[in-house]
């Protein structure tokens, strides 16, 4: 009898914590199986490249995982039942639904991007929180004329990666930023003042404290009244996360984030763990991890360290998630490493100009890299399942 684990979402959370729970665990003692829409990871801290025109390295999950034990599913996930322990998919060809069964379960499906209820964000804006809005966004930026207007709505790490990375690829472009705040009004004085001078050289329009209030066809409106020409809006204000968990009996937050304890252990549901952008997970300072790659990665580990612990009778991992730096792409020839405090409060120290850029393309090909090869700091040999897996039953069924 194997143990089945079941992990949902294959993004950096997801699939990081499939793999190390592969090199934890002896094969012959459980099923992995990763439940993803694509049949490739999606680097979504690229997104805003893709957007702009470069194409992107492809990793197909069946190398990836070969050799590993996981078993990729390629399926949408439709429902959860954390009752009955099964999760309900529908196959990627729309060939039919089913049922998997699991002993533990891996939540990771993520979040998307957030319209905020601002009238018509979801009928004009373009998202790059995932592949199919990059691509949508990349063809409409490719039939833009010379002198046409884009808009980019949101002063967070997306917008500015966004409204740089297309100015750089279009100088053609008209490029504008809509910030509620000021531009990076939370970097130190020093990140500031780099991320006003890119924003010049690139010939960038910024619109501070300026709340989008609506969007049209070709124009956003502000709170205080400003209307801004946008031939292309793109919505960059934040993420909300899968739907799927509130709509289970698992205990989550009023965002939908679901309730973990150190462990990443749902506090509700024992079997059940959220990892990356699904959980509500407590950092230093007793604040919220933010939705990122950067608490994706050692969310991922911590869970699937717990799980084999649990399963093996091992020490359960107590590792601090902490935060170290916030690296920001200003196209590809430029970039702002701002350091921070283990909270993600920023400091004085920075890394800019064309070194910083270096820098953040090592930390995104890192990222890729150990999703690849999620071993960091593991023993050589897996260890031997040792809890009794629950009542033997069929991995996939048919419903009646």
């Amino acid at each position: 009898m194997q143990h089945r684990i079941i992990v949902l979402g294959a993004g950096y959370a997801g699939a990081t914590a499939a793999g190390r729970l592969a090199k934890r665990l002896r094969r012959e003692d459980v099923a992995i199986t990763l439940v993803n829409a694509e049949p490739d990871f999606v680097e979504r801290v690229r997104m805003h490249q893709l957007a702009a025109g470069q194409d992107l390295k492809s990793r197909p999950f069946s190398e990836m995982f070969a050799g590993t034990g996981v078993v990729p599913r390629l399926a949408t996930v439709t429902g959860v039942d954390v009752d009955r322990k099964t999760v309900t998919v529908t196959d990627a060809n729309g060939a039919g639904a089913g049922e998997l069964v699991y002993d533990t379960l891996v939540y990771a499906l993520g979040s998307g991007w957030d319209a905020q209820g601002v009238p018509g964000t979801a009928e004009h804006a373009y998202e790059i929180a995932g592949r199919p809005g990059a691509l949508r966004l990349r063809e409409r930026l490719a039939r833009l004329d010379a002198g046409q207007s884009v808009v980019v709505v949101g002063g967070g790490l997306t917008g500015l990666e966004a409204a740089t990375e297309i100015a750089a690829a279009r100088p053609d472009l008209d490029v504008a930023l809509a910030a509620r705040g000021g531009l990076g009004d939370w970097l130190s004085p020093q990140g500031r003042e780099h991320l006003r001078k890119v924003f010049g050289k690139l010939g960038i329009t910024v619109h501070e404290r300026a709340a989008v209030t609506g969007v049209e066809a070709d124009r956003v409106t502000t709170a205080d009244g400003r209307v801004i020409p946008a031939a292309v809006t793109v919505w960059t204000t934040g993420f909300a996360v899968h739907p799927i968990a509130k709509a289970s009996a698992l205990e989550v937050t009023g965002t939908g984030q679901i309730v973990v304890d150190g462990t990443m252990r749902s506090v509700s549901h024992p079997d059940v763990y959220a990892v990356g952008d699904a959980a509500m997970v407590m950092g230093p300072g007793d604040k919220p991890l933010r939705m990122s790659c950067a608490s994706g990665g050692p969310t991922a580990w911590q869970a699937a360290d717990a799980i084999a612990a649990r399963l093996t009778g091992g020490k359960l991992p107590n590792v601090s998630i902490r935060y170290v730096n916030q690296c920001i792409s200003l196209g590809r020839k430029e970039g702002l490493i701002q350091y921070v405090t283990a909270d993600d409060r920023a400091v004085r120290a920075v890394l800019t100009g064309r070194l910083a850029a270096v820098y953040k393309e090592l930390v995104c090909k890192g990222a890729a890299w150990s999703v690849a090869n999620p071993t960091l700091g593991l023993p050589a040999r897996r260890r031997r399942v040792t809890r009794k897996p629950a009542a033997a039953g069929a991995a996939f069924r048919m419903p009646a």
